[in-house]
């Protein structure tokens, strides 16, 4: 598998530097084709020869893959590609077919019947299958079609507002409240420890690369045990609730640097640091695309509404200001002295904002 994944990033980067000399030149864009015949020369080389080691699936895969990442890129859609680094957790390939599964054992052409702990029941026929390494582990995920019924959620009439925070991590409408993890907070101290190690081992040395390893075990404990916690409380939703409203959330713009340039420096950027980190140890927006799907799955629905206000609009009385919340979790409304968890309040402004949408089919009034 290291032979096979080493080659596909051979591939890519000679590939890739002949798309970027000839677009250099001028001398027009090589598309897959031209790529692949290319790829038949470098078998009959002596210093690529070893291509001819490995399936020539994966390699055609990758050369395709390449061409479909240049196209986006001449369309502004996704950056230009990049060169791909042994060092950087790229060893990953791609077969088209060809690929069997029985009981705990799965059949990669060319290289053989490879055991596996099977995390999910394979039905369906087998489309592809996409092997990478993660952290010194090998993962196979299948994809699979498979015809199923038209979905019928077992809680169809149960509506629910969630607003998403860092003190909590979800804040029900009907009064459940999700806990936050907080995976990176709970393991930084120990990943700057191992970062700062790595930082002082020679380049190239064995140290290094031990180093490099307990930097990566750590990354993949801290998003593993996102991802679990963020499985197991968006099925819980999923499962429970038959139309979910969340806020339309811009997690990227929220947690944009606010450091500024030299000619216009930012203000509290240690602050503002600080939040960012807390705000991307969440993964709302991994929480958002999981509901998505897994409500479509179950026949639910999730409503997105826009976020303007709600965390500053009076539930009882609609009164809108930045004075009904003074605090981080308190809400005090101005107008008719209604008090509530703030997180608490803005779910129900949630559901209320989801509740217009579903009737009316206007996003924006939920900022009115």
């Amino acid at each position: 598998m290291a032979q096979t994944a080493g080659c596909v990033r051979l591939v890519w980067n000679r590939s890739l530097a002949g798309i970027k000399a000839s677009l250099e030149a001028k001398t027009g864009y090589k598309g897959y084709v031209a790529l692949a015949n290319e790829m038949k020369t470098w078998k009959s080389h002596e210093d690529t020869s070893f291509l001819k080691l490995v399936h020539s699936q994966p390699l055609q895969q990758t050369l395709k893959d390449l061409d479909l990442a240049t196209r986006a890129g001449f369309k502004k859609e996704k950056g230009f590609p990049k060169f791909k680094k042994k060092s950087f957790g790229s060893d990953s390939f791609r077969y088209p077919q060809g690929v069997k599964v029985e009981g705990r054992k799965i059949w990669l052409p060319k290289i053989g019947w490879v055991k596996f702990r099977k995390s999910y029941e394979i039905e369906g026929k087998i489309k592809n299958a996409t092997v990478s390494k993660r952290a010194g582990c090998w993962y196979v995920a299948v994809q699979v079609e498979i015809d199923l019924p038209e979905p019928m959620h077992p809680n169809k009439g149960h509506e629910v507002g969630i607003d998403v925070g860092i003190a909590r991590f979800a804040s029900l409408s009907n009064g459940n409240i999700l806990k936050p993890l907080n995976s990176y907070r709970e393991n930084e101290k120990k990943l700057g420890q191992a970062q700062r190690a790595l930082a002082r081992k020679k380049k190239g040395s064995n140290n290094r690369e031990k180093a490099k390893w307990k930097v990566q075990r750590l990354h993949k404990r801290i998003a593993d045990a996102r991802l679990d916690y963020l499985h197991k409380s968006t099925t819980w939703i999923a499962k429970n609730h038959g139309k979910v409203i969340l806020e339309d959330l811009q997690v990227s713009g929220m947690s944009r640097s606010a450091k500024g340039t030299k000619k216009n420096p930012g203000r509290n950027v240690k602050a503002k640091s600080g939040l960012n980190k807390s705000i991307l140890d969440q993964g709302w927006f991994e929480f958002k695309r999981q509901l998505g799907y897994k409500l479509e799955w179950l026949g639910g629905e999730l409503v997105l509404v826009n976020p303007r206000y709600t965390s500053q609009k009076c539930f009882v009385c609609g009164h809108v200001s930045k004075e009904n919340r003074k605090t981080q979790s308190c809400f005090s409304c101005e107008e008719c002295g209604h008090t509530d968890n703030a997180d608490a309040n803005a779910a129900l402004n949630i559901w209320a904002a989801g509740r217009a949408v579903s009737a009316c089919g206007d996003i924006s009034s939920v900022a009115s």
